[in-house]
């Protein structure tokens, strides 16, 4: 069976989206993926490859004033070189976003995500989670407590540091790893079983 290579193109401002960013990590191990974690702000030309080498890439950033950061815009700008070259086209995409405020317009940030995997021809992956935290039985301690479906949303504090960040919401950023890990070995059995006809 081969290993999907799942990487995380992500921007932190705080350190709360990294805590995410290692949560998505997390599940894609378990889910018995390969993981690379790279620092948009930060990325060299080797991570760059790595991502052009991946079967999926997972987008993440804060939500800061209603779209993702500034960082991340500046990433996802330089990546029409990719663009140009189709590099990153049938890939798996998903994404994952924080913001202080329960919305914050982080869906915005989601959506942004999804038209840039959507540019460079890339397949989305929702998160699969109905809503939790909506009844009078339900709590903050439900998966998915914000109820996003495209994906990974998280609400931390803006006086409390990564320390801070709600183990539901990293439990739904563990769950959007395993999911992204799942769908990139199924959409490489495919393309397997294709080629064998």
């Amino acid at each position: 069976m081969t290993t999907p290579v799942v990487s995380i193109a992500y921007h932190s401002g705080f350190g709360h989206t990294a805590v995410l960013a290692e949560a998505v990590r997390d599940g894609a191990v378990a889910a018995g993926a390969t993981v690379h974690l790279v620092k948009v702000d930060e990325i060299t030309e080797a991570e760059w490859e790595l991502l052009d080498a991946s079967d999926a890439i997972v987008f993440g950033s804060p939500t800061y004033m209603g779209t993702a950061s500034g960082a991340f815009h500046a990433f996802a700008e330089a990546s029409s070189q990719r663009w140009f070259t189709r590099a990153w086209q049938d890939k798996i995409a998903a994404g994952f976003t924080n913001s202080a405020s329960k919305s914050g317009d982080k869906l915005h940030t989601l959506q942004f995500f999804t038209v840039l995997a959507a540019q460079h021809g890339m397949h989305w992956v929702s998160l699969n989670l109905l809503p939790g935290w909506k009844s009078s039985t339900g709590s903050e301690n439900d998966i998915n407590r914000l109820g996003f479906f495209l994906g990974a949303a998280a609400q931390s504090n803006d006086d409390q540091g990564p320390e801070g960040v709600h183990k539901a919401d990293i439990a739904t950023a563990d769950h959007l790893g395993r999911r992204v890990a799942e769908q990139a070995r199924v959409q490489i059995a495919g393309r397997a079983a294709v080629a064998a006809v």
